[in-house]
């Protein structure tokens, strides 16, 4: 990103282009206007943006239009789309197509001017990670983080980066994928590592219990507290607080976790005075907290305040590279637990593990490995040695892969049993992902459970 951030602003009305042009050129920004989609999109093809502030409604071409122009041209620019006719079917298509936020109007100029700032901080950060050649034979990892590919790679750069602020990081990716191990990185690697690091299931905590964990209590404050107790941020004081979960909290303790994360103050339950801590929060979640924001579950304030930099945990569908690696270290982990001599996974075993997408991740494969270690009766891993449930063994290895010869099209095809081809792929491989629940693959398919059901028995696919 060049020193001085450039931001094009797209607005058809001359006095909000006028307007922004002020309040950005104030805040250093070199800004560049545009009064129409066409011309925006003109303006995109001819140059490099930081950063795109575009009103959504345009008349000739929509902020969205040139949203997809922006990121075609450049990934890393960040877009922020703004409009007085929001809604939450356009906003959830912003935030897919890869919009850094939507902003309805008319906005507050403070929470604006943060939310360019956030952006361009992000964008910066993720700009000098892409630099990061995925090609690199140095073998990184952080802790027991397994994996050399390119996108833990790029985690790995980021943890480096962030590691060492007391900025507040969001960690985000399927159940299963080494989210706390993330978390302990940033904490090992800070200054605040000699401090304890304190993790919270916030979706393991009933709510009724959650507030007093968390802030602490005083004596007499409700039945059975017989005595002081300090809670987990004043535990964590000078540390790291990692809520794991953090999409599962209730609205009325967000108020309360957003009063803290501002004044960075405690009130325990049943009392007045305000404790000062210095904890560092780290969350994470499984949940698409954008859409929670849209759909009023998850307060959008906190949202912003938690969400400063977000690392998202790719799962290990998107890492296979990682995927042998991985299984070695379970085996060698599991065989010293267990006193056996198993020193390799055969390459059959191997393969044979690559053809499953691990819906529960490296959890998952980690506890496949501690099973097969168990019930191993000889020194290597062999595929029938893999304490794989036949169901789950019967779909890895019953789904064919299969490839379709566009060139025979010169010497005549029959239409009909290709697409049939290929929609039993479909099919098959859906079943393959869920292990047989056609509930769950109905609705991989966009497809309600009759009409898949229908294309089963139509197909002959059980």
């Amino acid at each position: 990103m060049s020193k001085t951030p450039h931001i094009l602003v797209v607005d058809d009305e001359l006095g909000m282009r006028e307007f922004l042009e002020v309040l950005l050129t104030r805040e250093g920004y070199r800004v560049t206007l545009s009064d129409s989609g066409r011309d925006a999109i003109k303006k995109i093809g001819k140059g490099d943006y930081d950063l795109v502030l575009t009103d959504i409604r345009l008349g000739d071409v929509t902020g969205l239009d040139i949203l997809r122009a922006a990121k075609a041209r450049r990934e890393e620019t960040a877009v922020i789309l703004i409009s007085a006719y929001a809604t939450t079917e356009t906003a959830v298509e912003a935030m897919n197509e890869g919009a850094y936020d939507y902003v309805p109007k008319p906005f507050d100029n403070e929470e604006l001017k943060e939310t360019l700032r956030r952006a361009l901080e992000i964008q910066s950060i993720a700009a000098e990670k892409e630099t990061i050649s995925d090609e690199s034979p140095e073998e990184r990892h952080f802790g027991r983080m397994i994996g050399d590919s390119g996108p833990m790679r790029r985690i790995y750069a980021l943890v480096e980066q962030v590691a060492d602020t007391r900025t507040n990081v969001m960690i985000t990716g399927e159940s299963g994928t080494g989210k706390e191990l993330i978390a302990r990185s940033l904490h090992d690697l800070s200054r605040r590592k000699e401090r304890p690091f304190i993790p919270v299931n916030c979706g393991g905590i009933p709510e009724t219990l959650m507030e007093s964990a968390l802030f602490g209590y005083l004596k007499g404050a409700f039945t059975g507290a017989t005595q002081d107790k300090k809670g987990l941020f004043e535990e964590a004081d000078g540390g790291t607080l990692f809520l794991d979960e953090i999409g599962e909290i209730s609205m009325a303790l967000q108020v309360k976790l957003l009063r803290v994360i501002q004044e960075r103050t405690v009130t325990p339950v049943g009392g007045a005075r305000e404790v000062a801590v210095d904890t560092r929060i780290i969350c994470a979640t499984n949940k698409n907290l954008e859409e929670e924001v849209m759909g009023s579950r998850f307060r959008q304030d906190l949202f912003y305040r938690l969400n400063v930099i977000e690392i998202r945990v790719p799962p290990l569908r998107e890492r296979k590279a990682d995927l042998k690696p991985l299984a070695q270290f379970f085996l060698e982990k599991y065989a010293t637990e267990m006193d056996k001599h198993i020193t390799q996974i055969s390459s059959y075993a191997i393969d044979l593990l690559k053809n499953y997408d691990f819906p529960g991740n490296v959890r998952e494969l980690e506890n496949l490995m501690e099973r097969s270690v168990a019930l191993s009766t000889t020194n290597i891993i062999l595929p029938e040695s893999l304490a794989m449930s036949s169901r789950r063994r019967r779909w890895i290895e019953g789904v064919p892969k299969r490839r379709f010869d566009l060139e025979a099209v010169s010497t005549g095809v029959d239409i009909t049993e290709i697409l049939e081809a290929i929609e039993t792929a479909y099919v098959e491989k859906a079943l393959a992902f869920t292990l047989g629940n056609k509930s769950r693959a109905a609705e991989l398919l966009g497809l309600s459970l009759r009409s898949f059901r229908y294309r089963c028995d139509k197909l002959g696919v059980t």
